[in-house]
């Protein structure tokens, strides 16, 4: 027998794609009565770019800085969110029922996907592939596969069409 969707953990990088695959979450909720989680991953600076940025500025200072910066963006990106889903979800507000949480952290894009899902107890993850997010990196790809080696559950890893879209999840 087939578990019951309850619970979905949409992943997004904030690409376009990204936002296409939003739709397939809204979809996959409806058809099973289920809830609805967005998740963005913040990455951290990489070894590299602190070593870079640590030349010119202390390191209280860089912690400082980091953590107002984080604070911020997080907000941002939560605000982001909750208008994109608004915006998408505008002729059916019952379908803005089902998102449950808009979650934002700071990780390993991969690990942090994981993690939330577990801790939400999330039945199906579905995100984008080959997204470019705010950071310009390919982050749906590597990241997708990350994940797909090592979930107990099923992912969705939503294709953008060939043809444009006029999805997008707007400035941050």
């Amino acid at each position: 027998m087939i578990p019951k969707i309850q619970t979905v953990l949409y992943a997004t990088d904030l690409s376009k794609n990204s936002a296409y695959a939003f739709r397939y979450a809204v979809n996959t909720a409806q058809q099973h009565d289920a809830k609805i989680h967005l998740l963005h991953v913040i990455e951290p600076l990489s070894p590299r770019d602190e070593a870079l940025v640590l030349a010119y500025i202390d390191k209280k200072e860089i912690d400082r800085r980091h953590k107002d910066a984080t604070e911020n963006l997080v907000q941002r990106i939560e605000e982001r969110l909750k208008q994109f889903a608004e915006r998408e979800l505008k002729d059916d507000p019952e379908a803005m029922k089902r998102v449950f949480g808009i979650h934002v952290v700071q990780g390993d894009p991969a690990t942090e996907i994981l993690n939330m899902s577990d801790k939400l107890g999330s039945d199906i993850v579905i995100m984008g592939t080959h997204g470019k997010g705010v950071i310009g990196h390919a982050f749906l790809g590597s990241v997708a596969e990350k994940v797909l080696h090592r979930i107990r559950k099923p992912v969705y890893i939503i294709p953008l069409p060939k043809e444009d879209t006029d999805i997008t999840l707007g400035e941050i």
